[in-house]
């Protein structure tokens, strides 16, 4: 007896099954088709952001290897077009070159370049951090206190690894416009960091023995 019952449950039920696919068929195959097609999209993607790394990879490479003086106009023109394609690799490279080797005077430009790389590229933080620097290592030698300050902001509020970097930036610019209380409160602060990098919290103490006691 309870053998027939489990025998007519387990029927029952795998009529239930059966008519679920057969009435549901049609959700069933658009569902199942739905993610095959997201998976190919995927993987299709995937291989077109390899593909493209490659393809920036090589530019950059034959750029730099071709550049001399008498194409620096164009060295300079395909540079920029690597910054704005915002590659994480590639694009902070390009404007560091063009930055070492001169190809651009205009500051707004190198400018301009920097925020495409901080603002607009993903990044490591840190990486980032080490951009925000060199836009301000960049700037020190005609910027004005606020302008300098606007740009380290983000790395001296943070607890990044460049932050000592930052602050021996702003100590050395105030004491280079003979603002001495100001960079003494700068060499201070980085004397007092846990994570200051060493040579440069050595450098600091230094500063502060050397030129700045009382």
């Amino acid at each position: 007896m309870d053998e027939d019952i489990s025998i007519i449950n387990t029927n029952t039920r795998n009529e239930k099954i059966k008519n679920f696919f057969i009435h549901n068929k049609k959700k069933i195959i658009s569902g199942l088709s739905f993610i095959v097609i997201l998976l190919i999209c995927y993987f299709a993607f995937g291989e077109y952001q390899d593909r493209k790394k490659i393809k920036i990879s090589d530019s950059f490479n034959t750029i730099t290897i071709n550049y001399s003086e008498s194409n620096k106009e164009k060295t300079a023109k395909d540079l920029i077009q690597i910054v704005n394609e915002k590659n994480s690799t590639y694009s902070p490279l390009s404007l560091y070159f063009i930055i070492d080797n001169e190809l651009i005077s205009e500051k707004n430009t190198i400018n301009e370049l920097f925020d495409v790389i901080i603002d607009k590229t993903s990044l490591d933080k840190e990486i980032k951090n080490l951009n925000i620097y060199k836009k301000a290592l960049y700037n020190a030698d005609d910027s004005n206190e606020n302008d300098l300050l606007n740009i380290l902001n983000p790395v001296i509020k943070s607890e990044s690894v460049w932050k000592s970097h930052a602050l021996y930036l702003m100590a050395e610019f105030f004491y280079s416009k003979n603002e001495m209380q100001k960079s003494k409160e700068f060499f201070n602060q980085i004397v007092n960091l846990e994570n200051a990098n060493q040579e440069i919290q050595l450098e600091a103490r230094k500063r502060l023995n050397r030129d700045l006691s009382e």
